[in-house]
């Protein structure tokens, strides 16, 4: 089992992407046609790897390969999907049509069959990234609402036009609840998608991020609309408005 690797070339604020391919030189490539794009990389030769990657990083979307040395491709839809809605594009053989079936009906979001385009490739990767955005994202995988504008391939929360410096976190929880469209987010779910499955007791998390976000993003409103975006549900989570 090696280490997950962060790329040294890869973009400074593009999205983030974890490859998961166990042939070094396919990797290789991968790594320095994402980095050129924009995209920030992590690599992983083993399925082991990327989970412990999974967990240390929370990347935006995940590049996989389903034949790995050690765990399944399957199993590492499965503990993704355990707890996050994170875009999966497999990388898969021609000879594994029955593999890559399964893995769509687990969760996986899309596929590119080995030999593939890099234009392809990217080209499947920006619509990954635009879906994980939510049904309200417009094509270009933005997100309005009122005065705030979310852009989930450029990682960018703008208000009334000003850029807002949010952290990772902030920015994966302001993305989680856009993506659920007025819908309750809980507290656990918050927690398992941004953290991992060890913070599950750690609801005070939550609730202080929040409570940063929302700082904010009113620290730069000048309508003042912003500040009823995000709605506490007592004893249960968190929703947006959508009617502002």
């Amino acid at each position: 089992m090696t280490s997950p690797r962060t790329s040294a070339r890869s973009g400074a604020g593009g999205p983030s992407v974890l490859v998961v391919e166990d042939d070094a030189e396919t990797r290789g490539a991968l790594i320095r046609d994402l980095a050129a794009r924009g995209y920030r990389t992590v690599e992983a030769a083993d399925g082991r790897t990327a989970l412990r990657a999974w967990e240390a990083h929370r990347p935006d979307v995940i590049l996989l390969d389903l034949g790995l040395p050690d765990v399944d491709g399957l199993e590492i839809i499965r503990r993704v999907r355990q707890d996050a809605p994170t875009p999966i594009v497999i990388l898969s053989g021609r000879y594994e049509e029955r593999e890559k079936v399964e893995a769509l009906e687990r969760g996986a979001d899309d596929y590119v069959t080995k030999p593939f385009g890099v234009d392809e490739l990217n080209a499947r990767l920006r619509v990954a990234l635009r879906r994980a955005v939510g049904p309200a994202a417009d094509p270009a995988g933005r997100v309005v609402v009122g005065p705030l504008s979310l852009d989930g391939p450029r990682h960018e929360v703008h208000v009334a036009g000003v850029l807002v410096d949010l952290t990772k976190i902030e920015f994966e929880i302001l993305r989680l609840l856009l993506a659920h469209d007025g819908r309750i987010v809980t507290k656990g779910r918050l927690l398992r998608a941004i953290w991992g499955q060890g913070y599950q007791g750690e609801a005070g998390y939550v609730y202080v991020h929040v409570s940063q976000l929302r700082r904010k993003l009113a620290a730069v409103d000048p309508s003042g609309e912003l500040r009823g975006l995000i709605v506490t549900e007592p004893g249960v989570g968190y929703r947006v408005r959508t009617d502002l």
